[in-house]
């Protein structure tokens, strides 16, 4: 799913920068950046099901809420970290005509680190108010290896408190995906903090520093949703039911990713509105749900094309692509918008452009096998070689 996300990244990326002239009044481009409104929902939805593994797997070492919530906010804040250092990579290789304001920008990386601090403190509050953590259970020693129908080798079985507690976990992730995406409208109107300073109200509606909320910006409201929207999957997914039966729980999220979407497309053209001002693309929680709902649906055809599809079948660019997804999206931002652009910028036709998102797209991937398959550890800088290691004695 990363690697899909950063292909449509790179997609959306090109032709927004290197289009030019006629071009950009084709149905080509919107039909790029309407695919371009799933990458950055993709990163977060899986930053949240990331954030629910991790948080299961300290569930089980019997940590207390107050030691999980300290190692996930310290997560949260190193990704929040590198997203400021993005940004001023970014303002010193534009020096002289980058504006010092880019440096406060509200960008992927930051509210994807801001959303795995919120999503810590929600969890670690929900463990410690559900009483999970107040009883601990001993540990259970695993089952001896066996593998089931589907393929996943089964996991102890988790005592009916953890259980409970997950469900807790699961419903308290919905309300405030929910309950974010609620309040998205009235805050970029009505309820819009302006007393604060702009730094500050960028992180809540994307206002930066003009004056009214920017749809290019990405703030914690309505973007923070995806990632609980995320986290409450994750809970599910890999509960005890859920490992066992992946197939099964992925294909209920498509099919309750589809009577989303329904009802979205339903709520959007009833002629009740809950709020005075509506706009669908921006603020609007029927086109969140909407997405939620493909983002529901993209899970499980992505598992389906990684068990039984062409990903079985040996090298998978996609999967290549997904375990550096970081990588990839802090250079190519350089090829394409910064100084270093392969292109022209707002210059090029469909055809050119079209090149030179496969030639993004191959770089990249190529940048992600030199990462993934050499042990830089290894390597001798003094000689340009590998290092001898002596192999290990057998005792």
């Amino acid at each position: 799913m990363r690697g899909l996300a950063c292909i449509l990244m790179f997609q959306t990326h090109c032709y927004d920068a290197w289009l030019g002239g006629a071009a950009r009044d084709t149905t080509f481009l919107k039909v790029s950046q309407l695919l371009g409104t799933l990458p950055a929902p993709l990163f977060l939805f899986l930053a949240g099901i990331s954030f629910a593994i991790v948080t299961d797997k300290l569930i089980r070492k019997n940590l207390s809420s107050a030691e999980i919530t300290k190692t996930m906010v310290r997560r949260g804040a190193e990704i929040f970290a590198l997203g400021l250092l993005f940004r001023l990579q970014e303002f010193l290789i534009a020096w002289g005509w980058a504006p010092w304001s880019d440096l406060l920008r509200v960008d992927i990386l930051n509210i994807i680190g801001f959303s795995m601090i919120l999503m810590g403190l929600v969890c670690g509050i929900t463990l410690k108010a559900s009483g999970k953590m107040r009883d601990p259970y001993p540990c259970i020693p695993a089952p001896p290896p066996q593998r089931h129908a589907s393929g996943v080798a089964p996991i102890a079985e988790t005592p009916p408190a953890f259980g409970r507690c997950r469900a807790v976990l699961v419903a308290t992730s919905i309300a405030t995906a929910s309950l974010i995406a609620l309040l998205t409208p009235p805050l970029y109107t009505a309820w819009r903090p302006s007393w604060l300073p702009w730094p500050l109200e960028s992180y809540i509606n994307g206002c930066h520093n003009l004056g009214a909320p920017q749809p290019w910006l990405f703030p914690l409201f309505p973007w923070a949703a995806f990632a609980f929207a995320g986290l409450a999957a994750g809970f599910a997914l890999f509960s005890d039911q859920g490992r066992i039966h992946p197939a099964q729980f992925l294909a209920a999220f498509a099919a309750l990713g589809g009577v989303a979407i329904v009802a979205a497309r339903q709520l959007d053209r009833s002629y009740f509105r809950l709020y005075s001002t509506y706009d669908y693309w921006h603020t609007s929680p029927n086109f969140l749900m909407t997405r939620v709902g493909l983002l529901l649906m993209i899970s499980f055809l992505t598992y389906a094309w990684c068990r039984w599809g062409l990903a079985t079948r040996g090298f998978s660019p996609l999967i290549q692509l997904g375990q550096t997804s970081l990588l990839v999206y802090w250079v190519h931002i350089e090829f394409v918008y910064g100084r270093f652009s392969l292109l022209p910028k707002r210059a090029e036709s469909i055809a050119t452009a079209s090149r030179g998102f496969l030639e993004i797209s191959l770089f990249m991937l190529i940048l992600s096998l030199l990462r993934t398959r050499i042990d830089w550890k290894r390597l001798d800088w003094k000689k340009l070689g590998w290092k001898k290691i002596s192999p290990v004695q057998p005792a």
